[in-house]
């Protein structure tokens, strides 16, 4: 089934990836070029992973062809999944290390913020399920933008997600087609970055990934007046609306009203009217074409909406829809859908202006990757954007 043929860019692509000539030296031993592949790419993706998603996407998909590639993913990223286990069968996790925040309670907030009760499984890691306020320039007193994290896997102590509660009274939600995803193969190419004028206007407040690229679903996108690709039914939907509101729902062609600003999916619900549907089988297999299942633990992320119009946003690694669906909803999420998954796509940056247009920007957290000059100055995926109102 995966009998791996020397693809014609060979030489492109192992001048730029010269370790890839033990890959292509073993392509008549499948056995020994599937080892290779994997343990050579456990260790770019660790110490590299922006390069990691380059070669994957440029050079090894167009080389071995999407299925093998899915294959091989899936390998990899179970044969990581358990190493970690064993690890962490003698090591106690660490809670995530997230930028600079405060916990003063005396903060007007409108936000509910009553801690998350712990997983029971585990003894409670420091301040885990408590929420931090972020601290934002133009919000000088009050909270509108807080954090915590959650461990929703009995199974797995390391499996940390953090998640993200946004007062949608204060902030509203923005969408930016790519550069390239998810419309360029359709010849619909978006700015790829938040527009000007929330720029200079100051009131940027954070982004974060969006949906999946064009090949993984050509799942459906509008922005403005824009259709970038054409929505489908039985997916869950993301809609923003001219007065600031969005909405979460599974969309089956009804009609969205003349007030949208932007629509964008990604896959069925996982969870809908506060039950999660991940146990659906026919859902199952359109989370992410890493494996093609409910059984491959990667980074992921997701969005939610609360009971009162909250935003929230999650994401963490070593997550299956099950589990990142379990973190939306202890976070309070009734709606939420999954956004991006693995660790080079998985991101969330604030920005905290500091005037004239510019901002002091940083990753949620130590582990996710920093987005903020591909959101200001052109991305080749689409992403969401938080900003005042």
């Amino acid at each position: 089934m995966y009998n791996f043929r020397p693809p014609e860019i060979k030489i492109e692509t192992t001048k730029r990836f010269p370790w890839l000539w033990v890959i292509f030296k073993y392509l008549k031993y499948p056995a020994l070029a599937l080892v290779a592949l994997v343990v050579i790419g456990a260790l770019f993706v660790k110490f590299d992973t922006s390069a990691a998603a380059e070669m994957t996407d440029k050079y090894l998909r167009p080389s071995f062809g999407d299925s093998r590639i899915i294959f091989l993913e899936k390998i990899f990223f179970n044969l990581s999944d358990k190493a970690t286990k064993v690890v962490y069968d003698f090591k106690k996790p660490l809670a995530p290390q997230f930028l600079s925040s405060t916990a003063d309670t005396n903060i007007p907030t409108s936000l509910d913020l009553k801690p998350i009760p712990p997983n029971p499984a585990f003894t409670p890691l420091p301040e885990e399920g408590v929420w931090h306020n972020i601290p934002l320039n133009i919000f000088p007193n009050k909270e509108v933008i807080a954090y915590s994290f959650v461990r929703p896997d009995s199974s797995r102590s390391f499996a940390i997600v953090s998640v993200v509660k946004i007062d949608t009274s204060a902030l509203t939600l923005g969408s930016v087609a790519g550069i390239y995803e998810p419309g360029g193969k359709v010849g619909k190419h978006g700015t790829g970055q938040v527009p000007k004028s929330i720029i200079q206007s100051g009131g940027l407040v954070a982004a974060f990934d969006g949906g999946f690229q064009y090949r993984d679903g050509a799942y459906g996108m509008i922005v403005g007046k824009t259709t970038y690709l054409p929505l489908k039914n039985d997916l869950g939907t993301v809609v923003g609306y001219s007065d600031g509101t969005f909405k979460i729902f599974d969309y089956t062609g009804q009609d969205l009203g003349s007030n949208t600003t932007f629509v964008r999916q990604n896959g069925p619900m996982l969870i809908e009217n506060g039950d999660i549907t991940v146990t659906n089988a026919d859902s199952q297999k359109v989370w992410g074409r890493v494996v093609g299942g409910t059984d491959t633990f990667t980074w992921r992320s997701g969005i939610g909406i609360t009971q009162k119009g909250e935003l929230i946003f999650a994401a963490g690694n070593n997550l299956s829809p099950q589990t990142l669906a379990q973190a939306l909803s202890a976070a309070g999420a009734v709606n939420a859908i999954q956004l991006d998954i693995n660790p080079h796509w998985v991101r969330f940056n604030i920005f905290n202006s500091t005037g004239s247009g510019q901002y002091d920007s940083a990753p949620l957290n130590k582990d996710m990757q920093d987005g903020s000059k591909e959101y200001l100055n052109g991305y080749q995926k689409d992403f969401f954007y938080v900003y005042k109102k």
